[in-house]
């Protein structure tokens, strides 16, 4: 038996790796350094598809004394081994901790490159990876083809919290925060002032929001606007060097709140809603209009049922 098991082992590896090399499929990961210690690679301002292989997302490294940590592992199990040999050209330290800042999936499929007990996340992350992960890992397979073969969703096992993480030379400040989903991670390195900030900020690419909370989500960003960086590193979009990312995701949500409750308050249909126009500001930015339809399909009934029981109440 185990000569069977490692027999169907060796071909399902065989034909995953013909799969990738039949496809051509190489993200072309370029780390950029952005600090001392510290390693960028940005993706491209796109919505998701089977040209750019979920390469939409920011991912990092920093090299410290003790290893390397990554923050988030890319859209696919492909994208994690790539970012793997990535690392490996940079330096010969081991990768000693991997982080998911959320559980969408541009963030976390890449999991399955990476050994087990380095994976780590907050508990709210890890329940989204355990109960949506599948679903989430589903969607990618059908919007990017080819370039998910063989990624299977890989939940942390360590659980983080907020507060001070010591690796080797660098210390970093873990902030627990949410908004852009239940549980949101940003990390400050304490040691180069670089604010890994996650997909509560965009820069110049129009914000996500399928597990939105709007209020939360700027409370976060203007805890995130008051610390001491030197650079700022997005979920998506450019490295930036002062706070007019955080600035600009801020607008788009106070934006889209006042959008979608006035138009609640004036009973427009969803139809109505889709077809604002969008202010001029926002048209400038990445996939703006198609994450505007998106916002409003996620977001819209819930000011719709609020706007109803105000009436309600009010007639009463």
């Amino acid at each position: 038996m185990k000569r069977v098991a490692r027999t169907l082992t060796a071909i399902f590896a065989l034909g995953w790796a013909l799969l990738l090399a039949a496809a051509d499929m190489d993200y072309g990961l370029a780390p950029e350094q952005i600090a001392p210690d510290t390693w960028v690679l940005t993706g491209r301002s796109e919505d998701f598809s089977t040209q750019n292989g979920g390469n939409i997302v920011n991912t990092a490294f920093v090299v410290t004394s003790a290893g390397v940590l990554v923050i988030d592992s890319g859209p696919s199990r492909a994208y994690g081994e790539q970012l793997r040999r990535a690392i490996a050209r940079v330096t010969d330290k081991p990768v000693v901790m991997v982080v998911d800042t959320h559980h969408h999936p541009d963030h976390f499929l890449g999991n399955q490159a990476f050994p087990k007990e380095t994976l780590a996340a907050l508990p709210g992350t890890i329940h989204g990876i355990h109960t949506e992960g599948g679903n989430l890992n589903e969607n990618m397979y059908r919007l990017t083809g080819d370039w998910m073969a063989g990624t299977e969703p890989v939940a942390p096992a360590r659980q983080l919290a907020a507060g001070p993480l010591q690796l080797g030379d660098h210390r970093f400040e873990l902030l627990a925060l949410d908004g852009h989903t239940e549980a949101d991670l940003a990390i400050l390195d304490r040691q180069t002032g670089v604010l890994f900030a996650g997909d509560l900020v965009f820069n110049n690419r129009a914000p996500t929001t399928p597990h939105a909370r709007l209020d939360a989500w700027n409370a976060a960003l203007a805890k995130l606007e008051a610390l001491p960086f030197t650079r700022l590193v997005p979920g998506h979009g450019p490295v930036s060097t002062d706070s007019a990312p955080i600035r600009q995701t801020r607008a788009w949500l106070a934006w889209l709140d006042e959008t979608l409750r006035q138009s609640a308050e004036e009973g427009l249909d969803m139809t109505e809603v889709l077809a604002l126009p969008l202010p001029a500001g926002f048209r400038r930015l990445a996939v703006s209009e198609a994450e505007y339809r998106r916002s409003v399909g996620q977001l819209y009934p819930a000011y719709e049922q609020r706007a109803l029981a105000r009436d309600e109440k009010a007639a009463r």
